[in-house]
């Protein structure tokens, strides 16, 4: 196939449709069930799925079929089948992974913006969710439609698309379990739920960082009480807690002590862990919004980041563990904070893991570790709350290797390139498991500032386009069957 051909297919399908369905996308508060716990009642999921249907349905894909599942209790899927085209048979598949849910508000969103305010901006759309991972569905039927119409032969291709992604799709392998009698033989997996190291070539993700979290609530005292009495007598709760953390990580390097929560590197891995620094330099580092960045002050200048060495930091954030502190409990405001010895804190914690490690197994370990031998006798508990292991791709079969080099030639007229990511899609492992034969294309639009999860997240619709049409060339070039 020549993507020429191609490209100005998707592009206009972007400009005339997907764009303004993303930008009514993006004002739903469609968050995920960790963060809305009344979500059913709500009814948000629920409305992107069923405007998603509608949506698919009217594209009148030839022969596809759109259904909206639900098993009771659990959050809803959408599912569909386009038959394949061009004389090649329905056996083999090629299936789309998306999802629909969000993450919730955060604060320190630009004045202007807002997490369900959609604001285009220099050919980036601002809200949250578009590009994690809104787009996806609708991306994926772009890229049967551009082929359709250029009669181009494509696989028959299948969809299925979450709505709880970021709670850790604890309701996906239900519906795997019920819908994998009509997968058929899965081909090639197409998760467009990932980054991309630039905006300038198709990145194709070779794994996945897996997780595990909890709180840790440490309790010294059945109540608060006068500083100035008990504080030289009566220990921190945060001081124990901070003495807990240093049985897990290094508070002065950051580095995960336990050789539990540690893997070998792959060869392959570490080769395109080189080639990609080469390509980002830098970036690997300079993409986040680091303090001292603004306000006059040469660009970086001040920034200290674990490593300026672009193939260590790039193995820090995808092969290597690391602990983060992402929320706390027991710590009043500031305003309203008196002299009180606090009786205890808590702190919510993730652990993200080596995409080869086991996830049960570190999670069982971080708890044995934090509760063992409490510090001056000290209430401490660790409630496991999240666990997913990680996934590591399949070695690339030669026609996937040339597809993505072609497509992204095609599309973008550079090479490929090939690195992994520090985030946790459980679907990877689920699919890697119960499809071993299948190769997997993932990628996605989130590329450096894109700040997923965060403020001011943004999708950028210029490379949406093109990865959309380099999407579209690697599934062309899937092997088909009789």
């Amino acid at each position: 196939m020549n993507l020429a051909d191609v490209q100005p297919l998707i592009d206009r399908q972007w400009d005339d449709d997907l764009v303004p369905r993303l930008v009514d996308y993006v004002r739903v508060p469609a968050k995920s069930p960790a963060f809305d716990a009344e979500w059913s009642a709500h009814g948000y999921l629920r409305q992107v799925v069923r405007s998603a249907h509608d949506w698919l349905v009217a594209q009148r894909i030839g022969g596809m079929t759109v259904e909206i599942i639900e098993i009771p209790g659990r959050t809803p899927c959408l599912f569909f089948d386009a038959p394949a085209t061009g004389g090649l048979g329905d056996r083999r598949t090629v299936l789309f992974y998306g999802h629909l849910d969000k993450q919730p508000e955060t604060s320190g969103w630009r004045d202007d913006l807002g997490p369900w305010k959609p604001v285009i901006e220099n050919g980036l759309l601002y809200g949250r969710g578009a590009a994690d991972d809104g787009y996806a569905v609708y991306a994926a039927a772009a890229v049967m439609q551009a082929l359709d119409a250029r009669g181009v032969a494509r696989p028959r291709c299948v969809g299925l698309i979450e709505t709880c992604e970021e709670s850790g799709s604890p309701d996906l392998p239900a519906y795997l379990e019920l819908l994998a009698p009509r997968l058929g033989d899965v081909a090639l997996v197409a998760g467009l739920d990932s980054g991309c190291g630039d905006y300038e070539r198709l990145w194709v993700t070779t794994s996945l960082r897996g997780l595990s979290g909890g709180v840790l609530t440490v309790q010294v005292l059945t109540e608060g009480v006068h500083s100035g009495l008990a504080s030289g007598l009566v220990p921190s709760s945060f001081r124990i807690a901070r003495r807990l953390l240093d049985r897990i990580d290094d508070s002065t390097t950051g580095q995960v002590r336990d050789a539990a929560f540690h893997a070998s590197i792959p060869d392959e891995r570490l080769q395109q862990a080189h080639a990609a620094g080469a390509i980002l330099g830098d970036a690997v580092w300079t993409q986040f919004p680091w303090v001292g960045c603004s306000h006059g002050a040469e660009p970086h200048a001040h920034a200290q980041p674990t490593t300026r060495d672009p193939v260590e930091g790039i193995l820090n954030r995808t092969w290597r563990p690391a602990l983060s502190v992402t929320g706390g409990a027991g710590l009043p405001a500031i305003d309203t904070a008196g002299n009180v010895l606090r009786p205890r804190t808590a702190l919510k914690l993730s652990l993200r893991l080596p995409p080869t490690v086991d996830a049960e197994r570190a999670t069982r370990e971080m708890k044995r570790l934090l509760e063992a031998d409490p510090p001056y006798g000290a209430s401490v508990t660790f409630d496991a709350d999240w666990g997913a292991s990680g996934w590591n791709a399949p070695p690339t079969a030669p026609w996937l290797a040339r597809a993505a080099a072609a497509a992204s030639l095609g599309a973008f007229g550079r090479e490929a390139a090939w690195i992994g990511e520090g985030g946790t899609i459980p679907f990877m492992n689920m699919l890697g498991t119960r499809f071993p034969a299948a190769q997997f294309l993932i990628t996605g639009v989130l590329g450096p500032k894109s700040n997923a999860h965060g403020p001011n997240e943004f999708l950028h619709i210029g490379f949406a386009k093109r990865l959309t049409a380099a999407v579209a060339a690697v599934v062309a070039a899937v092997p088909g069957a009789a």
